[in-house]
């Protein structure tokens, strides 16, 4: 047996350095320190008579026994996680969960989701980041985070990927500026007012300005913001008529002072998935990715495709 010359937090270390191309970065991921990372590698390296990885200025190259101790250490660690979730004992799961969402998500079910996350893993950490949503995509590609929650479309492949729904989008307004264009079906009734949209990149911007120039009105009176709270909040003064996704209209902060607009054109629905790296992730954040579409699926959201 070699149950004591090497260990689970040794086999954690090299993975994490070797995902993060980082002895820092590892040792944040794990909650320890440095010299304790180094310290585990180091040990797992005079048991094993070999060199795992070479330590070069700012970066760790693996070896090629490095790499294939690492597939095995992958495989061994994934076990050990999946012995926990036989026994049903998740809250025997440690470790740090860097979770990226966006602004949606932040503003409507983030906290309900926390809550769901803590009573299945409450010994997990979780680091978060909301961003747009290609910021969380390049987060991913780059391995700074293991969990994005976001929307279509998507330049990083993500061999992880749980789908979570739809969210379509609303016009809405304060209740007095609602009232006066209650009667408004077209793009161009609404163009005396400012319109409140997302950031120019986003895919309801892109295609809202499509429609405008389609139909020959001009752009002028888009006012784009990258915060959709802000745009919630500035229509909610009157300031404006916002573009927003139905969810935020209807149960985000502010949403009482708001009136729906029914009956205009609508850009495309927000397509949302929970996306991670399937095969260098622990196995806790494919059940944290689940945990936030059954989330989501309490919460509400329209599943149906378009």
């Amino acid at each position: 047996m070699i149950g004591h010359l090497i260990s689970l937090k040794q086999l954690e270390a090299l993975i994490w350095v070797a995902d993060l191309g980082s002895f820092r970065k590892a040792a944040q991921q794990l909650n320890t320190t440095q010299p304790n990372i180094s310290a585990r590698i180091a040990g797992l390296e005079e048991t094993l008579e070999l060199v795992l990885m070479h330590r070069d200025a700012g970066s760790v190259r693996m070896t090629d026994k490095g790499s294939e101790i690492l597939a095995v250490a992958r495989r061994i660690v994934g076990e050990a996680e999946t012995l926990t979730e036989i026994a049903g004992r998740a809250d025997l799961s440690e470790g740090r969960l860097r979770l990226g969402v966006t602004e949606l998500v932040a503003a409507t079910w983030l906290h309900q989701y926390l809550r769901d996350l803590k009573a299945t893993y409450p010994a997990i950490s979780v680091e978060l980041t909301v961003d747009m949503s290609r910021q969380l995509d390049a987060a991913l590609g780059n391995h700074s985070i293991d969990l994005a929650i976001q929307n279509s479309p998507f330049v990083t492949a993500a061999s992880g990927v749980i789908e979570i729904g739809q969210y379509p989008y609303v016009w809405a307004a304060e209740k007095s500026l609602a009232d006066a264009l209650a009667h408004a079906k077209t793009l161009k009734e609404l163009m005396p007012h400012t319109l409140l949209t997302h950031a120019r990149h986003t895919q309801s911007y892109i295609e809202l300005s499509d429609h405008a120039q389609a139909l020959g009105v001009p752009t002028t009176s888009f006012a784009p913001s990258s915060s959709l709270t802000s745009c919630m909040q500035m229509a909610a003064d009157g300031l404006g008529v916002a573009l927003l996704p139905r969810i935020m209209a209807e149960r985000g902060a502010g949403a009482d002072r708001l009136t729906l607009l029914d009956g205009l054109w609508l850009p495309s629905a927000l397509k949302f998935s929970a996306r991670y790296d399937r095969d260098t992730a622990p196995r806790y954040v494919a059940q944290a990715a689940a945990i936030a579409a059954a989330t989501a699926q309490a919460f509400g959201h329209d599943p149906k495709p378009e």
